[in-house]
């Protein structure tokens, strides 16, 4: 998804795309940990609303929120074409949502946090417009992943995810890479100081919507990376966390 904002050296997201297997695969997990019914929520770096248009028929109301005009711009299109208004495309600066207090049900945020200037004021924001015993799911990229997910900068080398780069030590990793990448407990551990419960941690199976040839992403799609969640950590690109703000 698009990043509310950057910090130096690290990159905006890129949206995903309408229909991708990825957007569905969250979808699915998310549905299963909460009920979206008559809820209020906030998708915290929506960029064009792929993913947030996933849940256009679970009967809640979502502010889609972003930095970037031409995404949201995007989303509008999107809902002007399909004539809906439970989502409500909202520009902000970065640093402060446009969004009342301890106003929100639901905060669903997707490979967002490692694209932000502050990990710290992002999630005090989140934790604000959370009504107390809300819930924010969120997801980051993998550490253990086998390639790195957002690319890297690499000196003489012009393809970007280069096996097993994302496993260096960090100080090696974040000088290179496009975004921050993360350990399960090392996102478990920022969350809790930022006072969430953690409530539940998965493995996100790897979708492999980047695999151009239909019949080997079909294979590998109904064999080794089969199903939505998973526990071996080189079979998953992403961590998705469950939290409760207490």
């Amino acid at each position: 998804m698009t990043s509310p904002t950057a910090s130096k050296g690290i990159a905006r997201g890129k949206p995903a795309d309408y229909d991708q297997e990825l957007v569905k695969r969250r979808f699915r997990i998310t549905s299963a940990l909460t009920d979206f019914q008559n809820k209020t929520v906030l998708d915290f770096g929506s960029g064009n609303g792929a993913q947030t248009v996933q849940f256009l028929h679970s009967g809640c109301r979502i502010l889609a929120v972003d930095i970037d005009y031409g995404d949201l711009h995007v989303l509008r299109e999107y809902l002007d074409g399909n004539n809906t208004d439970a989502i409500s495309p909202v520009q902000y600066d970065g640093n402060l949502l446009p969004v009342q207090n301890s106003s929100i049900d639901t905060v669903i945020s997707y490979e967002v946090i490692e694209h932000v200037g502050s990990e710290s004021q992002a999630l005090k924001e989140l934790y604000r417009v959370l009504k107390p015993g809300g819930t924010l799911i969120m997801s980051v990229p993998n550490k253990w992943w086998v390639f790195e997910t957002h690319g890297a900068n690499l000196p003489l080398l012009p393809w970007n995810r280069v096996p097993f780069f994302s496993w260096l030590p960090k100080s090696i990793h974040s000088k290179y890479a496009r975004a921050r990448i993360y350990r399960r407990k090392e996102i478990e551990s920022l969350l809790t100081a930022h006072s969430f419960e953690v409530l539940k941690t998965q493995y996100i199976t790897a979708p492999l919507d980047m695999i151009g040839n239909r019949s080997i992403q079909n294979f590998f799609r109904s064999t080794i990376f089969s199903g939505d969640t998973c526990t071996v950590p080189m079979l998953s690109t992403s961590i998705l966390l469950h939290c409760r703000k207490k």
